[in-house]
């Protein structure tokens, strides 16, 4: 077993050993629950034999119990970090390098772990995803049973195979809650509900790990329940309450270089299944030009976008379509952005703490090339604050029967 000294290790091994044979002589699936029962025997028979003097003894039964059940059903050595729900991320660099975060902190845990370890971890990870990586497809995405995104990519594009786990946080459902955490200020919390309801088409940016993600989570968390919500993403990581919803990810190419399902295909299907509001979990390249005829089309959506700030999100989301190809110029693009996004709430993670640190409304006017767009709320000394500024196209609030005065006047 991985980080810890030989004679400990090999009598967990020999259990774990014990208990494969016993589970390919009676011919089941080891499931979670019968796992526990077979650790459980066949530590008690090791126990007995240590008391003999044949082996060593265990210095904790119940520990090795846990620890052997993570190997053989869980994810091994990583398998407390898995269940710590402090730790919200957690990346292997090489063997010897296994870090984890906590608020956002990085810190380099004790385990080593061999070469073989690591790929096994790998493939037990991807065994239910239906998802590969090989020389063949180096990279893989894939969503775990937990709902925990894991990023993988092996040698020789890397020394050693890099594993990136970004665990599942169910703690933030709402903007309540992230109004408790001192992410978001009450006065805007209520602002971000009623552009919800107002059916407002919002761009949620920040780098990564700012907490993009749960922003639209607590977003989508205020869509009225009579909505159909459509989402797609690469890998399935968006978890929001709603009793009418299609979830969609991409899926990679077969071994003959067939199947591909990609976002831009992926958006333009859900157009097909008569969506209220379009969620697309991430543009990153050409899927933006997509994204942007749906919205031009009247439908209410939303997506998130790498950016150092609001206005650096909008100046991105105009330029990312033109990866689409050369019949696409900043002439068309430019001006449907400004007329298509109406909100842009930008999060920033500082010092472990994710927080909101600008809400921006564009006007629709685009000038020498620029977005025009007034900053709603900004943060100041680190206080998230009404700049006095009203968002300049009102017609949707006023059409959902909402009045954003109602919360932005002093």
């Amino acid at each position: 077993m991985a980080g810890m000294s030989s004679a400990p290790a090999l009598a967990l091994a020999t259990i774990a050993e014990s208990v494969r044979e016993r589970v390919r002589r009676d011919g089941v699936d080891l499931t979670a629950a019968l796992a526990h029962d077979y650790v459980r025997d066949e530590v008690q028979r090791y126990s007995e034999r240590a008391l003999g003097g044949s082996v060593p003894l265990l210095a904790d039964e119940a520990t090795a119990t846990r620890q052997i059940v993570a190997t053989l059903t869980g994810f091994g050595a990583l398998q407390p970090y898995f269940d710590d729900a402090e730790v919200e991320e957690i990346w292997i660099n090489g063997p010897t390098q296994v870090y984890v975060a906590r608020s956002g902190l990085p810190e380099l845990t004790g385990i080593t772990l061999t070469d073989t370890e690591v790929r096994d971890l790998v493939e037990r990870m991807l065994q239910s995803t239906g998802r590969r990586v090989d020389l063949s497809s180096p990279f893989v995405d894939a969503s775990l049973p937990d709902g925990s995104r894991l990023h993988v990519v092996i040698p020789d594009i890397t020394r050693f195979w890099a594993v990136n786990i970004r665990k599942f946080m169910q703690r933030i459902r709402t903007l309540h809650q992230l109004v408790e955490l001192g992410s978001l200020t009450r006065e805007s919390a209520e602002f971000l509900r009623m552009c919800m309801l107002s059916g407002l088409n919002i761009l949620v940016s920040g780098a990564t790990q700012t907490g993009k993600t749960t922003m639209l989570n607590a977003l989508l968390s205020c869509a009225r329940p009579t909505e159909r919500v459509v989402t797609v993403e690469e890998t399935f990581e968006l978890d929001f309450a709603s009793p009418d919803r299609v979830a969609m990810q991409c899926r990679q190419p077969s071994l003959e270089g067939t199947g591909e399902i990609t976002l831009r295909r992926l958006i333009k299907e859900s157009l097909r299944m008569r969506p209220d509001r379009l969620v697309v979990g991430e543009v990153r390249e050409a899927e933006s030009l997509d994204l942007l005829i749906a919205l031009n089309s009247g439908l209410p959506g939303m997506s998130s976008i790498h950016a150092n700030s609001a206005r650096d999100a909008l100046a991105k989301l105009a330029t990312l379509p033109l990866l689409a190809g050369r019949n696409i110029d900043s002439g068309f693009v430019v001006p449907t952005v400004a007329g298509c996004i109406d909100l842009v709430v930008h999060c920033e993670l500082r010092k472990g703490r994710r927080r909101v640190v600008e809400i921006v409304a564009p006007s629709g006017n685009v000038t020498s090339g620029v977005i025009e767009a007034s900053a709603i709320f900004a943060s100041r000394n680190g206080v998230l604050e009404r700049t006095g500024s009203f968002p300049t196209r009102t017609a949707k609030f006023e059409a959902a029967g909402y009045d954003p005065a109602s919360v932005l006047a002093s």
